[in-house]
């Protein structure tokens, strides 16, 4: 057992910058941007502006989308500080497994998989609607006069178009990440160019009347409920549903972290990239979100397609079309900065031989993960083929918020880490505990028992916010009548919360000089654990689920597989070729 815990967390020495990674460095910080930007804006502008509006927040979307952003640049600072780090191909799986442990990293390459392989699969799945909607959905009737699919968990009918899209997706990763990143540069260019026509033509158009709607006001339709009116006529309870929805339209940043084996300068440019993308994202929705709520009263919104419904409305076809072909262009970058990160999470892992090792093979001509790529597009491709975009969505988010959380824990740990360069003093040595809660001993480089302390209040802390999360979201009924009990346990909660994020401020800091760090430590990554447990809880049953029976299967490959043809396990931990034979032998052997 005591082998088992020592294989389950061993960590990934950062002694390796990269520079003899065989995948080309050929990204610049406008390809990274490009991808940052082309994988994340598209579902917040063409969709979520309208959809939020009109089902959850009215004109307050602009503040949704304002704390959203909020809550995405506090982990895209946790992301930047760690590209800065540990300039390597794999995300947070690489981060985890070097300030965490093997099992955590594994399980967190493996929600990364899920996000990708879900998030390819719905855009490629929300392509092939845009596109037929706009035919009056003659392709999907004549796939359904020629095969329908009677089954409850699946869809209607196969989508054979999203398929195509995905494998076209592939070729393109597969044929060089030069030249997929070149035509996503392109794609990008174009759907910021449809925004800037949204923003200057429906701007003309914009009314702040449309804000200060009231409900008795004679353009409200009869009978229609538009809530208190108003510029939040759903209060702020609306707006923080609405924040919550938004913050998913951010979700896809996080690919240019994947890249850093294959980013010139790295360690700069993947922080600056993941920033300035962040940016570019965030004016685009809420300048969006702006003149789409001035033009068109919230109650008069299409939730599916706002634009179109808006563009009827003021009468002007042209437009019309010319955001549909944007609309187009935008959802073909999204799938490409959806699948470009996938190929490279599962190069990642198999080159630490967490899962099978011909997965890290290289193309001599290409320098992609060929077999990687071709993989993670069929399987991808298969599910958009097979599953509706609800279903796809609806698994989308978790492994997202997961890897979030994981990151912000990870800086935590990183910089209250124990220097192996300093000598503690007897006098350190012998503190107790309690004057070190507290750093009553005026320690000013991290000691073992300082870094100890960090990771036991991050681990309470973790649990103390899922407690506060659980009844904020569960018990919102019970708190509006102020029930005693729970009233009390969240306040406890709010405290201990309060004291233990006092207790890791106390600890001393590592000062290691970065590109990038992340300001304001320990408070900017405990926030950030705090939104994205919030925002986990706010997930349905079946979501949990599906997410757990994904989990298993990725345990069963681990213990088989993974914990045996570890790289990290080939010292005194390694198992003998013999016992390699032996499934889940790490747990009966005691390696001497």
């Amino acid at each position: 057992m005591e082998n088992f815990w020592k294989a389950v967390s061993r960590k990934k020495p950062n002694n390796d910058d990269g520079s003899h990674s065989k995948l080309a460095r050929v990204l610049t910080l406008l390809d990274l941007t490009g991808l940052g930007v082309g994988s994340t804006l598209g579902l917040g502008a063409y969709v979520l502006a309208g959809s939020v509006a009109y089902e959850q927040a009215g004109p307050g979307v602009v503040i949704s989308f304002v704390i959203a952003a909020l809550a995405a640049a506090i982990a895209g600072l946790c992301y930047a500080e760690f590209a800065s780090r540990v300039p390597k191909a794999g995300s947070a799986y690489i981060y985890t497994y070097i300030t965490i442990g093997e099992f955590a990293a594994f399980t967190i390459g493996w929600n990364l998989m899920l996000e990708y392989i879900i998030g390819t699969a719905s855009v490629a799945r929300g392509l092939s609607g845009y596109i037929d909607a706009l035919i009056d959905h003659r392709m999907g009737n004549a796939i359904k006069d020629v095969i329908r699919m009677r089954v409850s968990f699946l869809a209607e009918y196969p989508d054979v178009f999203s398929f195509l899209v995905v494998l076209v997706i592939t070729a393109l990763l597969a044929y060089g990440v030069k030249e997929s990143t070149l035509l996503n540069n392109l794609f990008t260019g174009v759907n910021l160019i449809v925004i800037a026509v949204v923003l200057v033509s429906v701007g003309i158009k914009a009314d702040p009347a449309n804000w200060a709607i009231k409900p008795n006001d004679p353009s409200v339709p009869a009978g229609l409920d538009i809530g208190a009116g108003g510029f939040l006529p759903y209060g702020i309870a609306g707006v923080m549903a609405g924040a919550a929805k938004c913050f998913y339209g951010y979700v896809g940043f996080d690919c240019i972290a994947t890249t850093g084996e294959e980013a010139q300068n790295p360690s700069r440019n993947i922080p600056l990239a993941i920033i300035a993308s962040l940016i570019i994202i965030f004016v685009s929705y809420f300048g969006v979100a702006t003149v789409l709520t001035m033009a068109l009263p919230y109650y008069l919104q299409d939730p599916i397609a706002p634009f179109p419904r808006l563009f009827d409305y003021l009468g002007w076809q042209e437009i019309k079309w010319i955001v549909s072909i944007g609309a187009i262009f935008s959802l073909c970058t999204n799938s490409l900065g959806a699948m470009f990160p996938l190929p490279r999470v599962l190069y990642a892992m198999s080159s630490d031989g967490l899962i099978f090792k011909q997965l890290r093979t290289v193309h001599p001509k290409t320098k992609t993960p060929l077999l990687a790529t071709i993989l993670s597009g069929l399987f991808s491709g298969t599910m958009a083929m097979l599953f509706n975009l609800h279903q796809l969505i609806d698994m989308m988010s978790i492994g997202t918020l997961l890897a979030y959380t994981i990151v912000a824990v990870s800086v935590l740990v990183l910089r209250y880490e124990q220097n192996t360069n300093f000598i503690v003093s007897s006098q350190t040595k012998s503190s107790t505990v309690m004057k070190q809660l507290f750093n009553l001993t005026c320690l000013t480089v991290p000691s073992s028992l300082s870094s100890d302390i960090v990771k036991v209040c991050v681990l309470i802390y973790a649990i103390v916010i899922s407690v506060i999360s659980s009844v904020l979201v569960h018990a919102q009924d019970y708190l509006n009548n102020y029930n005693p009990l729970l009233c009390t346990l969240l306040a406890a909660m709010a405290i201990m919360a309060v004291l233990l994020t006092l207790i890791i401020s106390c600890q001393p800091t590592e000062e290691r000089q970065l590109t990038f760090r992340v300001p304001f430590v320990p408070f900017v990554p405990l926030i950030s654990i705090f939104v994205n447990v919030y925002l986990m809880f706010q997930l349905d049953a079946a979501t949990w689920v599906r997410f757990l029976v994904w989990l298993v299967v990725g345990f069963i490959i681990y213990f088989s597989y993974g914990i045996r043809h570890s790289v990290q396990g080939s010292g005194s931990q390694t198992l003998s070729e013999s016992q390699l034979d032996i499934p889940f032998a790490m747990f009966t052997t005691v390696k001497q």
